[in-house]
């Protein structure tokens, strides 16, 4: 989908830049400036429209991305949960210390990131 600003900035473009000849032509450095700065608004006015239909796009596609997770989730959600608890029961058999040393540390920074330095 074009943005309509794309549609009027290429329209101001294409206006300002016949006013800015036609100015030239007939030797009206009014009508030239004024041609000049149209189409310099055209050319803004058109990044500005693409810089929008970039970001719709992106939006949708980390909306699609999203769903696309959230459904793999629902298919192999309890396998992905089986298989990660494994992997931490056999970590902190490893090295229980270990475990109780990252354990700690990662309460104490939630509890910064809750409550923050006073």
């Amino acid at each position: 989908m074009v943005d309509t600003d794309r549609i009027v900035g290429a329209a101001k473009d294409v206006g300002g830049r016949v006013q800015g000849a036609v100015g030239d032509a007939v030797g009206s450095n009014r009508a030239s400036l004024e041609g000049r700065y149209r189409e310099a608004e055209g050319r803004v006015q058109q990044a500005y429209g693409q810089a929008k239909d970039t970001l719709r796009d992106v939006a949708d596609d980390v909306g699609d991305y999203a769903g696309d997770a959230y459904d793999r989730v629902r298919q192999h959600g309890g396998t992905y949960l089986r298989d990660g608890r494994a992997a931490v029961e056999s970590r902190v058999e490893e090295s229980p210390f270990l475990a109780l040393l990252i354990a700690g540390a990662v309460g104490y920074g939630l509890a910064l990131l809750l409550h923050g330095r006073r």
